[in-house]
């Protein structure tokens, strides 16, 4: 029994050494603040509390994002189970607009050299509003970061001057005007800072220990990797328009099933990530009218008319669909010329091909038989057969033709032919 006992010691012990190890979690924000990088933070948060992590580290590096994901992420944060520092890196880094807001939301906010943080003037997506619309907007994001500063103890005035003047900060600058904590190189050099450090947290003193501490890293697995990429304007401008074409040309040739399986899960992608961006639906409405137009000239004829109405929609609609002034969260000159130039050209090519179509001659009934050449097998005086696409006709001519001649088809009556001899028609060319 005893050394049964000293096994499972040996056993269990490594064990509940390896649980007791102080643990950094560490996670990474990167690109505009969408509700998909706040879904991941609010995860991270939760997953913290529960594995026990002395802190969660944020590294962020972000020109801004959607006022609801932002406040999504800065009320996670304040509920967070465990601290939470934001750390603004590498150098070149930057946490403008609602970067700015989430870093002043944390527990520790920190910077590395040759970074800033601020510009968080707050812009409507639909471009400038009205004065009175803009003066609502500035007056309730800046009571917001006076509030978030205000519970950090950090410098109000800065806050709101980031709000309402746009003012940016260096980290040198921002760490002397008492907006961040700290400046630190490099991430190891933040976390020896921080260690003994203590926190006000609920009403309760907390104490960081840091030292030895094991920092684990958190990626965004697929799912979140995928839908954060589609959540870029040009990806789900470019998901549409595949989406469109492929259930067009479903839809036009029923059966074929790739275009329509491609073109529905862009479609339903696409509407996802037009759920994360703003959105003007009139610049939607005006894309699918240029695409109707596109088709409509392929069915009726209008010298391109209807073709260059579908450019000027589509050109316009893409200019519109997605208003916000925030580079970020706009659709490229690059992706917007290129769409609107291979849709154009494509449907352009397609027209051009359904016109020649039109003009070429007849190869099925009876306007197709006009003119074919075929042997006559037997004589014809006035009627005999004849031998025309490898079938056999009862044929008629005015002219007595040998069997073995070559006729060519004058008429079509029924299932009668009235023919004629080639033979003259080649003595004309010939001669001539």
């Amino acid at each position: 029994m005893k050394r049964l006992f000293w096994v499972l010691l040996m056993l269990v012990l490594p064990l509940c050494l390896t649980a007791q190890e102080p643990q950094v979690g560490l996670i990474s924000l990167r690109g505009p603040i969408n509700p998909i990088t706040a879904a991941f933070l609010k995860e991270n948060l939760a997953a913290a509390g529960k594995r026990g992590d002395r802190l969660l580290l944020v590294e962020l590096d972000t020109p801004g994002g959607l006022d609801t994901a932002m406040r999504e992420a800065v009320q996670a944060i304040f509920s967070a189970p465990v601290p939470v520092a934001v750390y603004v890196a590498p150098s070149g880094a930057r946490a403008a607009s609602a970067g700015a807001v989430i870093g002043l939301a944390a527990d520790i906010l920190a910077m590395a050299p040759g970074t800033n943080i601020g510009a968080a003037h707050p812009v409507g997506l639909g471009g400038k509003p009205d004065p009175v619309m803009e003066a609502k907007l500035v007056n309730d994001a800046e009571a917001y970061v006076e509030g978030i500063a205000a519970k950090r103890g950090r410098n109000v005035e800065l806050a709101r001057r980031m709000v309402r003047q746009s003012i940016s900060l260096s980290a040198e600058a921002a760490l002397a005007q008492r907006v961040i904590d700290l400046v630190a190189p490099t991430r190891e050099d933040l976390l020896a800072s921080l260690e003994g450090r203590k926190l006000q947290r609920g009403g309760k003193e907390v104490v960081l220990h840091l030292a030895g501490a094991r920092v684990v890293t958190h990626e965004m697995g697929t799912r979140d990797r995928i839908l954060d990429a589609i959540s870029n304007p040009d990806v789900a401008y470019m998901l549409m328009l595949l989406g469109i074409a492929g259930l067009f040309f479903e839809l036009s040739n029923p059966g074929v099933i790739l275009p329509g399986v491609i073109g529905g899960i862009s479609l339903l992608l696409s509407l996802f990530a037009l759920q994360t961006l703003p959105v003007n639906y009139a610049g939607i409405a005006l894309i699918l009218l240029g695409i109707i137009l596109f088709i409509a000239e392929i069915k009726v004829v209008s010298y391109g008319m209807l073709a260059v109405g579908g450019v000027v929609a589509m050109v316009l609609g893409s200019l519109i669909l997605f208003p916000s002034p925030e580079p970020y969260l706009r659709l490229s000159w690059e992706v917007l010329a290129g769409a609107v130039g291979v849709t154009a050209l494509f449907f352009t090519v397609v027209v051009v091909k359904v016109i020649q179509a039109h003009r070429e001659k007849p190869i099925t009934g009876v306007e197709g038989m006009l003119g074919e050449v075929g042997v006559a097998d037997t004589d014809l005086a006035p009627e005999g057969r004849v031998l025309l696409r490898g079938e056999y006709w009862n044929a008629r001519s005015e002219e007595p033709v040998r069997q073995g001649e070559k006729v060519r088809v004058v008429a079509v009556t029924g299932l009668h032919l009235t023919v004629r001899s080639s033979a003259d028609e080649d003595d004309v060319r010939s001669g001539s």
